[in-house]
């Protein structure tokens, strides 16, 4: 099966001729090309019954590399399994329209932290309303800048609890259906993630190259802001799931995925990479889409976050100073800590036991689960 590394190594210097990397990107670039090669360095195991010595190449660890997210995601999960509550769960998505793209895309810090805080307040604005909920809920927010086509798309993925503690730390819990209207959180998200963009061009935060330098003008600037009052921007609700066991298993499709899993591409042909893609538009159809190699590259480097920049985040009873305290009472509350079988974490040796369909130790020459880690000098990748 073709991958993204491979598309990397055969056209990336094509690539690199015709585009241009900042420092961010060419590190992502340089560890996904040489994830598990010689250039990562290696790591020995041995088998303790009858002696077997395995080399490996060591992974690059990068975030955006499709080879090295399943430990990662498995390992996160199983540290989200002691923070769940015992209500139902929604999935919101905050997206924002076309017409920011471009402005986006050239200051990704600036405007990412906007969608983060203008999700989030809004959540958190219209749940403390009694109209709506009168509590505060627990949430996760997850940043995707993707669409299925790998076109620049940035939106927001919110898991909140169908309820949320209230001021007298009582539990509040919602109705069956999502307890806020879409239109309702559609405005208000619009507004508040304005009213910070307005601020942020106020303070000089914000610049404008190539095709965009127009907004310079408080003009232009103006009339845009003109036209992303009068859209409706598209936000949604799904239904909720089913128990909080669930929403772990459905949390991993969102927290660690990559602009394209290698298991989307289905042929790499004469300067041509296909694809697998759903077409929302279309009543969800699987569709195939094939671009150019460099093409392609270039549409999966648009998804290389800044240095640093925190794509998961927490908020209300979820929030890191709220965990110990906030969290725990509503576990109680809602009597999810009577169910222990939950909250059985995982040590890493059962992590990489479930990565490797229980694979991770067993000796390839006499078949015994004897394989040990040996130390051995080891590249380490910033992968921020």
């Amino acid at each position: 099966m073709p991958t993204v590394q491979e598309i990397f190594q055969q056209y990336g210097d094509e690539y690199k001729k015709q585009y241009p990397l900042n420092a961010t990107q060419k590190k992502a670039f340089e560890h996904i090309t040489t994830c598990r090669t010689q250039e990562c360095g290696i790591h020995i195991s041995i088998c303790e019954e009858c002696g077997y010595e395995q080399i490996s190449f060591n992974s690059c660890r990068d975030r955006h590399c499709p080879q090295c997210q399943t430990y990662k995601k498995e390992e996160w999960l199983n540290n989200r399994k002691a923070e769940l509550i015992g209500t139902r769960y929604f999935h919101l998505v905050f997206t924002l329209p076309d017409d920011l793209n471009m402005i986006v895309m050239q200051n990704q810090d600036e405007l990412y932290s906007i969608l983060f805080k203008a999700s989030a307040e809004t959540i958190l604005e219209l749940t403390e309303d009694k109209k709506w909920l009168g509590a505060v809920p627990g949430f996760i927010c997850v940043l995707h800048t993707w669409g299925q086509n790998l076109d620049f798309h940035p939106h927001i993925h919110c898991i909140i609890t169908g309820g949320g503690l209230t001021k007298i730390n009582t539990w509040q819990q919602s109705g069956a259906d999502f307890f806020i209207p879409v239109k309702v959180l559609s405005k208000k998200f619009r507004g508040k993630f304005i009213y910070y963009l307005k601020e942020a061009y106020k303070d000089n935060c914000i610049d404008f190259y190539s095709s965009i330098k127009g907004y310079e003008d408080p003009f232009c600037f103006k009339k845009l802001i003109n036209v992303l009052y009068e859209k409706d921007w598209y936000t949604y609700a799904k239904k909720p799931f089913s128990s909080p066991e669930a929403i772990i298993e459905y949390l991993g499709r969102y927290t660690h995925r990559v602009a394209i899993s290698n298991n989307r591409i289905t042929k790499v042909e004469d300067g041509y990479v296909t694809f697998k893609w759903k077409d929302y538009r279309d009543d969800s159809k699987v569709k195939e889409m094939t671009l150019p190699a460099v093409e392609f590259i270039r549409r999966f480097m648009l998804h290389i976050l800044p240095k640093g920049f925190m794509k998961i985040r927490y908020y209300g009873i979820m929030a890191n100073r709220n965990k110990k305290t906030k969290l725990v009472l509503c576990q109680k509350l809602t009597n999810i800590l009577n169910n222990p079988p939950l909250y059985k974490k995982l040590t890493k040796r059962e992590l990489l036991l479930k990565v490797t369909s229980g694979k991770a130790f067993i000796c390839p020459r006499c078949g015994k689960e004897a394989m040990r880690w040996l130390g051995c000098p080891d590249i380490k990748h910033d992968t921020t």
